[in-house]
């Protein structure tokens, strides 16, 4: 039975048949919730088809069968026989009904604001469409965006979706050397970037980063540049075109191209805990259906509503927050620049302001409003929020129910979910069921989500394990960019014949789960993900250390903090000035927000008998926890150093 007194939200009897769960337990003619969740895994077939069918997915050739499972449930075969272009029902759906309705509404630091209807992004994307297959790019061909979050990149990402291009998204805070490795992995043949943009004041230019990067990406032979800021930009002859000369007034739009329905349509480099980025790969049916899921039943996003998720398109979360508006017929409402500033409560402003609906946040983010904005809240209006979406960390009890009673009003539900860049997502909260704080209420249909130990087994409650799917999801990437044996090590056989992501997680008695973090090594830094390799090269390339650690340490603002343990090499400093040099050679490669915040030296790393980093042993070392079995250790004396700087570190911060 559910202690009441711990339930924080439960929903009226108004929001429940208002929800768009209803809506779909009526349509699909199941009787609640349970019903459905058993029914889609006794007949996955059956749910996906029926799922297709409430979201409006526009086939243009009708799938055979929807699923497949004759290679097994690593290899699902998914909508066979089907053809499809995500255009359709992403923008083409809305255009018919609302054409004037705002796609998208743009705000910039200083106040400066844009907004474009569906009628507005369907002839961007159109003439845009047209340039790029004037340029030769077509079915297949990678084009990689290093962009903000503008009106354009709606536009970018549309144009490509509507020729049979793949998109790359890049992070737009990411430096040369990140780019460049990104470009070189994919096989990109175009870029499509900006002169500029603006965070806290500062205009900082984007096109050089990508001339940089383009030294070490042979195959790329366009770069598309969006005049935005103004600001001045070295252009390339031959190689380098102007937006607005590549998708020039008039052009002619060409339709949306049938394509096979699994035709890819994103490839999303994700962070992992050793070598190099991995490349997920999602379809044109895959992606929407699943965001269509996530955004439409798991937010209880509508058409008309308004979303606004502070987010960057180089992070699955643009993704998600592009598709799941379109998808719904919605707005999207950007903040460009920093959430925090001119004002700290620059969000409550345009939340009152726009009469936003849906605010996605996650926990680095309302840390930082919690500790900035809570005295200047009770100056706007936050009356319109219905839901307050939260996914990417694991949530402190503290700053949920600050969010929930402060931003939330105690009326507004959070609807907490959990997923990833290869998956799109495993469990979300709806709006259906009451909340704890920080809970979730279980898993999402189709999914098969549960929690298990390392033999697979279902954990009972109060025992932490490994979040992992069951079943084949449609949004689940279709392999990784050209190396499935990487595929296969990294999500398949840990637990063989389940997918496993890498969170951790736990469940009540009353049926309630949640989060605990990550099970390997990646970092979150500000919901920005990234694993050790990509630091330790930088560091690496400087040529003043043999070896190096980079870890993540919890952090009260960022969530995570980035920290280097380095070995220098012979002859080289060990000061706070060497320290400097090393955490600038991050930001310059990977961008300022991995900037590590603390580097510090050592004679010697913890390693194993084969000679490994145990980055897991310098985390804990320097956390002050349990370092755990250090049976494989082979140099223990190399933890009294660590553990001297822990020391250090827990005298500064006090």
């Amino acid at each position: 039975m559910t202690h009441d007194l711990e339930i924080a939200w439960r929903p009226s009897d108004q929001v429940r048949r208002d929800a768009n769960w209803t809506k779909f337990l009526e349509a699909s003619g199941t009787s609640d919730y349970d019903a459905l969740l058993a029914r889609s895994s006794t007949e996955p077939e059956w749910y996906w088809r029926a799922l297709a069918d409430w979201l409006g997915f526009r086939f243009r050739r009708a799938p055979d069968r929807m699923l497949d499972l004759s290679d097994g449930i690593v290899h699902p075969r998914w909508c066979i026989g089907g053809t499809a272009n995500l255009y359709d029902t992403a923008i083409s759906a809305t255009l018919e009904r609302a054409p004037d309705r705002p796609a998208v509404i743009w705000e910039a630091e200083d106040g400066g604001s844009r907004q474009w209807s569906y009628a507005d992004l369907d002839r961007e994307a159109g003439s845009l469409a047209a340039g790029l297959a004037g340029l030769g790019l077509g079915p297949g061909d990678v084009v990689a965006m290093y962009l903000p979050m503008l009106p354009e990149t709606l536009a970018a990402f549309m144009a490509c979706a509507r020729i049979g291009c793949i998109t790359l998204p890049l992070f737009s805070g990411f430096g040369a050397d990140a780019i460049a490795q990104r470009l070189s992995m994919s096989g990109a043949r175009a870029v499509i970037t900006v002169d500029g943009t603006q965070r806290r004041g500062h205009v900082a230019p984007m096109k050089p980063m990508v001339d940089e990067a383009l030294h070490h990406a042979p195959d790329v032979r366009h770069v598309v540049v969006l005049r935005h800021r103004g600001i001045d930009t070295p252009m390339a002859g031959g190689r380098d075109l102007w937006w607005h000369d590549v998708a020039a007034p008039g052009t002619a739009p060409r339709a949306p191209s049938e394509l096979p329905a699994e035709h890819p349509v994103l490839l999303m480099y994700t962070s992992g805990t050793t070598g190099r980025p991995k490349g997920a790969v999602h379809t044109h049916c895959g992606l929407a259906m699943k965001i269509g899921q996530d955004a439409r039943l798991s937010l209880d996003l509508k058409a008309g509503d308004r979303l606004l998720w502070p987010t960057d398109f180089g992070w699955f979360g643009g993704t998600v927050t592009i598709m799941g508006s379109l998808l719904a017929g919605a707005t999207l409402v950007i903040a460009d620049g920093a959430p925090t500033y001119p004002e700290p409560d620059r969000l409550p402003r345009l939340i009152a302001k726009h009469g936003i609906t849906h605010f996605g946040t996650a926990a680095t983010l309302a840390r930082m409003l919690r500790r900035d904005a809570d005295a200047l809240l009770d100056r706007h209006d936050l009356s319109s929020l219905r839901a307050i979406p939260s996914s990417g960390e694991a949530w402190d009890r503290e700053t949920w129910l600050w969010v929930m009673n402060r931003l939330g009003g105690g009326r507004v539900p959070i609807l907490n979910f959990s997923g990833g860049t290869e998956m799109c997502a495993i469990v979300a909260s709806n709006i259906l069921f009451p909340q704890k704080p920080c809970s979730f209420n279980g898993p999402v249909p189709g999914t098969g989500g549960d929690i298990v130990g390392q033999d697979g087994r279902s954990l009972p409650p109060g025992e932490i394990g490994e979040l992992v799917m069951r079943e084949a999801c449609i949004g689940t990437t279709r392999g990784l960019w050209k190396d499935e044996e990487r595929f296969l090590e990294s999500y398949w056989n840990r637990i063989p014949g389940m997918w496993v992501q890498g969170d951790l997680a736990s469940r009540d008695a009353d049926g309630f789960w949640f989060l605990h973090g990550r099970s390997d090594d990646t970092m979150k830094v500000s919901g920005k993900r990234i694993g050790p390799t990509e630091i330790e090269e930088a560091v690496l390339a400087t040529g003043t250390v043999t070896e190096v650690a980079a870890i993540g340490l919890h952090d009260a603002v960022t969530g995570s903090a980035v920290v280097c343990v380095v070995v220098p090499a012979p002859g080289q400093p060990a000061d706070a000035a060497q320290g400097k040099v090393l955490a600038d050679a991050v930001a310059a490669a990977l961008g300022r927000s991995f900037r590590p915040k603390h580097v510090l030296f050592v004679p010697d790393l913890p390693k194993t008998r084969s000679m490994k980093i145990m980055r897991r042993v310098v985390r804990s070392t320097l956390a002050g926890e349990a370092a755990g079995d250090l049976s494989s250790l082979v140099n223990p004396e190399a933890l009294n150093d660590l553990r001297r700087h822990a020391d250090r570190m827990k005298e500064t911060k006090a």
